[in-house]
């Protein structure tokens, strides 16, 4: 817990320094000789200084290659006239694991690793007595580069230490945020879905791995926290060979496993091939770095080449998704294949450059990558949502259509058991009520009449009973719908007229459906019978019938006074109606009817701009022989 704090407390006062102080530094510098860049110098290799057999030397691109054999070189750097106040030297990229810096042949300055991490960020001052002396830096590695980089720079010590602070910051602050965004998503994934945890899950390691990369990676950790250095690089080992999986997995979990199982085959290689480096990785801590050469070539040569492999196979199989229109997999094309294209062309690099290039443009492109990945899992989400909202509109409609189905069960059962019962005694009531009617007069016939009227009301509603639980028709013929509608119309244009309106009709006269013709005038009759009443001034119905594929589509369009969405939704349930005397087993009827006949009803309204009616049946042949549904 005191390291950590101890920690934190210097990189806060880095920081303060780099950002409260920035500007009296540069204020300074005005005043300041600017800074020297030495960019030629000279080599020998072996641990002898000695006088003879130095080469010239320049930046890394212009070093002398490294004989075989050779694990150890001298640099000699001539000093100009040292003209600053608080002279030092900064050298940005110094590789090595073993360094020695001298002032001709005073010592001051020594670091060494027992780890393979062999980027030094070296700044040591100088003094003004140092003019026209000669730098010597004693370098020693186990791997393929040595020496320093670019430039050594010598200038005033405020400036420099502000390039030598920084050095490396922003991957730590851009690591960390990494981790952060990882854990918050790990955290939200817990209340996702099965499916969306593991895609959400997998996703959490990929950006978590990211961060503790470009953290570990870093030259930040190794030049102000070097006792941390064999922690990091195992960090570093593990993120990486937690990555690569990862980004496999959750890229078949996206797309699927590929053809011929091409991409879970990959996966399974990659978990297998971590865990084999995993285990060299506790074989050579266990021995105390005995085998760190062979460690090194297979968790960094060889999985460099499988990260190319891996780039090469996924950019292929983004770009066939691509062209199937896949809008995830163009997502993740401009996602994937920025960071994918970014780090082959880096490893590529890497290796003509045998090993001379720091990875750096890798993390900006894994950037845009991880964004594109939370842009596919919002996707998802909102997805998903939509089709939960979708699933709950049709299950409230179901819920809707199963209460209407129990209550014409219920009124089915109770008409079948009593309609017939009723009817007969109602029957033999009118004939004693009309025979009665004719011996009467005045009054007494005027009060006989209604009672007549209200028995055959009744006597119609009891038929609507048995017509709705009992709606099989009797007789099945092929009916001709021009036909059908020109008596219909016949029927209802007297009423029509009655009530100041008009009937237009426009019915196709090759339009041929299966029902029974009676059933079929009842159900269209109280449709327009109920537009008929609901005419206010010039009351017009348009009827038209037509033609679309293998159904019949009949439209009964009114300007009536119309319905508001609440009348709506209750259309067709028995005992609702808008009337004074209506019993509403009208509609219930006619939703019946048509229901039997294997057809749909739909009724659209708007208060005061009318109502459409459209049914929906099944086409028939045109032919006259009687056949059963």
């Amino acid at each position: 817990m005191r390291m950590t704090v101890k920690n934190i407390l210097h990189i806060a006062a880095v920081l303060f320094l780099v950002f409260m102080t920035g500007g009296s530094l540069y204020a300074s510098a005005d005043n300041a000789h600017p800074s020297a860049e030495i960019t030629k110098w000279q080599m020998k290799w072996g641990d002898e200084r000695g006088t003879t057999g130095w080469m010239d030397a320049g930046s890394l691109q212009n070093s002398p290659q490294m004989p075989k054999g050779v694990s150890s070189a001298w640099i000699r750097v001539p000093l100009p006239e040292v003209k600053w106040t608080s002279p030092s030297v900064y050298i940005d990229t110094l590789y090595a694991l073993h360094v020695k810096v001298y002032v001709e042949d005073l010592l001051i300055f020594e670091g060494e690793r027992n780890y393979i991490k062999d980027n030094y960020s070296l700044l040591f001052p100088l003094s003004t007595e140092d003019s026209g002396k000669t730098l010597y830096i004693w370098t020693e590695t186990l791997q393929d580069r040595i020496g320093i980089k670019d430039k050594v720079v010598i200038g005033e010590h405020d400036l420099l230490i502000h390039q030598y602070a920084k050095n490396g910051l922003v991957d730590i602050i851009l690591g960390g945020a990494f981790i952060f965004v990882a854990l918050i998503l790990f955290v939200c994934a817990f209340f996702l879905s099965k499916e969306h945890f593991t895609i959400s899950s997998g996703l959490a390691v990929v950006i978590a791995s990211t961060g503790i990369l470009s953290i570990t990676y870093s030259p930040y950790i190794y030049t102000f926290y070097s006792y941390l250095g064999p922690i990091s690089i195992m960090f570093l080992d593990f993120a990486l060979l937690s990555l690569l999986p990862s980004l496999t997995f959750l890229f078949e979990k996206i797309f699927g496993p590929g053809k011929f199982y091409i991409i879970r085959r990959f996966r399974k290689f990659q978990v297998l091939y971590s865990v084999f480096c995993l285990c060299c990785m506790a074989v050579n801590i266990l021995s105390g770095n005995e085998y760190v050469e062979f460690y090194y070539f297979v968790s960094t040569k060889i999985i460099g080449f499988i990260m190319i492999i891996q780039f090469i196979l996924l950019i292929a199989c983004v770009i066939i998704f691509s062209f199937r229109r896949n809008k995830d997999a163009l997502i993740f094309a401009v996602g994937f294949g920025s960071a994918a294209l970014t780090g082959v062309l880096e490893l590529v690099w890497y290796y003509v450059r045998a090993g001379n290039y720091d990875l750096y443009y890798w993390k900006w492109a894994l950037v845009i990558f991880i964004l594109s990945l939370i842009v596919i899992l919002g996707r998802r989400l909102a997805l998903d949502h939509a089709q939960v909202v979708k699933y709950s509109k049709e299950l409230e409609l179901f819920n809707n259509e199963l209460q209407r189905s129990e209550k014409v069960q219920i009124i089915s059962e109770l008409a079948a058991s009593v309609a017939h019962e009723v009817r007969n005694p109602l029957q033999v009531t009118r004939g004693f009520l009309q025979l009665l009617s004719e011996k009467s007069s005045g009054d007494e016939k005027e009060y006989m009449f209604m009672a007549l009227s209200e028995l055959d009301r009744a006597s119609n509603i009891i038929t609507d009973f048995l017509t709705f639980a009992k709606p099989e028709f009797e007789q099945i013929l092929i009916l001709n719908v021009y036909d059908e509608f020109k008596h219909i119309e016949s029927i209802l244009l007297p009423l029509c007229h009655l009530n100041n309106g008009k009937i237009i009709l426009d019915v196709d006269n090759n339009l041929w459906i299966k029902g029974n013709s009676s059933k079929f005038k009842q159900a269209l009759i109280n449709i327009i019978k109920n537009s008929i009443e609901a005419f206010q001034d010039d009351g017009l119905i348009h009827i038209t019938a037509y033609g679309n594929g293998d159904k019949v589509f009949i439209r009964v369009n009114d300007n009536g006074e119309g319905m508001n969405s609440d009348v709506l939704l209750r259309l067709g349930e028995p005992y609702f109606s808008q009337k004074n005397k209506g019993t509403g087993l009208g509609l219930m009827v006619t939703f019946r009817i048509i229901e039997v006949m294997q057809g749909e009803v739909v009724f659209h309204s708007k208060k005061g701009a009318g109502t459409e009616v459209v049914i929906t049946l099944p086409m028939a042949a045109p032919s006259g022989d009687p056949h059963s549904l």
